[in-house]
């Protein structure tokens, strides 16, 4: 079972990595500026998921600063809470397939629903419900591969995470 959740948990960790190149455009809609590299140290210092399903930045301190406040906004409001709202979110991104990249908010977006589906895909205990989280999971992450290879990928190749599916089996 370890192994599984370093499995998940490292190309959750990659795909963040990417976050600040991909977000740091000057250009962002809405009042609040793209996720930096200090958004993802308060997503290091560690969350935790309450009874009703709401994701909180572990260090209080940190949550306190004005980053901590946007990034616990971020969470309230824009990283849905039940696997069927992520099934939707997922639903909404796979229709913006053929279209240009995601804008930066966007792209905020689906990393840190991926980031949820594991937190929650930890939390969950029943069988059934961690093999909705994981696929939900997967999905978004080959949306977020999708999503970086705009542009990049050869003509009629798309990425994959081919051996990802495995996964998918239920959990012991």
């Amino acid at each position: 079972m370890a192994e599984t959740w370093q499995f998940l948990g490292c190309p959750v960790v990659a795909i963040c990595l990417l976050l600040p190149g991909v977000t740091t455009t000057p250009q962002h809609a809405g009042p609040c500026p793209p996720l930096t590299w200090f958004h993802l140290q308060l997503l290091w210092a560690g969350l935790t998921l309450d009874a009703q399903g709401q994701l909180h930045l572990q260090d209080e301190e940190l949550a306190s600063t004005r980053p901590g406040r946007r990034l616990r906004l971020l969470l309230q409001q824009h990283v849905p809470r039940t696997w069927e709202e992520a099934e939707q979110r997922l639903r909404q991104l796979q229709d913006l397939r053929k279209g240009p990249p995601l804008s930066p908010r966007d792209f905020e977006h689906l990393l840190l629903t991926g980031l949820s589906c594991v937190y929650r895909l930890h939390a969950a205990s029943e069988a059934e419900e961690r093999a909705h989280w994981a696929q939900v999971f997967v999905l978004l992450a080959q949306e977020a591969l999708w999503d970086l290879c705009k542009g990049f990928c050869p003509k009629g190749q798309s990425p994959s995470l081919a051996p990802w599916p495995s996964i998918l089996d239920p959990l012991p």
